[in-house]
């Protein structure tokens, strides 16, 4: 049975330390139980908490400020970290003695939760704060020769959906990538990662046997997570990736697409690993709200070869030949993006990314080699 970090730490005897804890509603125990309520029941002194984007509940709106509100589960303060502030303040932190990190990740660049990790880490440093990451395993699998690129673009396209170089597709864990940014960020950070175990990081949650929990409204099983650094794109063009559907980054689609003539063009495309059905839907929430969309609809038939970035760079760059007219860059506002500007240059990590796929020109992804020498170091399984 696997353990994960919140299991091996509620087993400890309880220390004293008044623990601040980041964590959502996503975060549970391998035997069902809530991350903070199982702290608090073993006895650890929580005083207070810390939401990433989505809130504590985990079902706030992509994008949308979360206010700081009372934990109705546990009592306790909860100070949101996707709305007046991405990190803690240095007055967040004076009342307490330890930070704990536990929030499940998707193995995604663009996943904010391992950005929210990043600036709970300078913050701690800043303040003399020791900081706990409470590792759980990567639910599309830590293969690193699955790693895909392009590396980020720190000086053209860092953001908080991209701070610092890494690949798209990472394939490690959130204490693992900890780790590497305490060793190469944020010196005199004071870290300690309690690691998974009993987990093969060659396997997805599923294969390791490992229940599957939505992490946010639009990832809600394991093969949306494996879609999503692919699909994910299409938030950076004119079309509907899925959002206000049952099938959000599952299927994709616009007003103007020809479903099976588009699905005849992805079939001539071979990709590996995925296949293609014809999606029709109206979209509640997104650009084209309300309105009657034609697409397609993605099934992962083979993760042993699928390349979800490949993928998604491919469908954006054959909706360009086949809708010139039609796709548009996107606007996509946020909290951390408020004009919604570059959103594309920011999700692929290159500038110029409209420009770049519309030409037709290729987006290097083999970097599982490099990524995997540079990261080996602080890997923990």
């Amino acid at each position: 049975m696997i353990k994960t970090g919140i299991d091996i730490l509620a087993a400890r005897p309880p220390s004293s330390q008044r623990i601040g804890l980041v964590t959502n509603e996503a975060a549970y125990s391998s035997n069902g139980i809530r991350s903070r309520v199982h702290l608090l029941d073993a006895g650890f002194r929580v005083v207070k908490l810390f939401s990433p984007e989505h809130g504590l509940p985990a079902s706030g709106v992509d994008g949308a400020r979360q206010e700081d509100t009372i934990d109705t589960v546990t009592g306790l303060p909860v100070i949101s970290l996707y709305g007046d502030r991405l990190a803690p303040a240095a007055q967040d932190l004076t009342d307490i003695d330890l930070v704990v990190f536990d929030v499940p990740d998707v193995g995604c660049r663009f996943y904010t939760y391992l950005w929210t990790l990043t600036y709970v880490m300078e913050a701690c440093a800043a303040s003399g704060k020791g900081l706990m990451v409470l590792d759980r395993p990567n639910p599309i699998g830590a293969d690193l020769s699955m790693a895909e690129g392009p590396l980020l673009d720190e000086k053209h396209c860092s953001s908080f959906i991209g701070r610092w170089p890494m690949p798209l597709r990472h394939s490690c864990t959130l204490g693992e990538l900890a780790r590497y940014f305490a060793a190469t960020r944020v010196p005199g950070l004071q870290l300690e990662v309690i690691p998974v175990e009993n987990w093969d990081r060659r396997l997805g949650a599923q294969a390791a046997g490992w229940h599957f929990r939505s992490t946010s409204p639009a990832i809600r099983d394991e093969e949306t997570a494996l879609l999503y650094p692919g699909t994910g794109l299409l938030e950076g063009i004119s079309v509907s990736e899925g959002r206000g559907t049952d099938k959000p980054f599952r299927q994709f689609g616009a007003p103007w697409i020809q479903a099976a003539v588009l699905r005849d063009a992805f079939k001539l495309l071979s990709l590996p690993g995925v296949e293609a059905g014809i999606a029709r839907f109206t979209p509640a929430e997104g650009p084209y709200r309300n309105e009657y969309c034609e697409g397609l609809a993605l099934s992962v038939v083979d993760k042993a070869v699928f390349r979800p970035v490949f993928t998604g760079i491919a469908l954006i760059q054959l909706l360009l030949l086949a809708y010139p007219a039609q796709v548009k860059e996107r606007l996509y506002p946020t909290v951390a993006n408020p004009s919604g500007a570059l959103h594309l240059d920011k999700l692929l990590g290159i500038p110029n990314a409209f420009n770049h796929l519309q030409s037709g020109r290729p987006v290097d992804t083999q970097v599982a080699g490099n990524w995997e020498t540079e990261i080996r170091k602080h890997l923990l399984y």
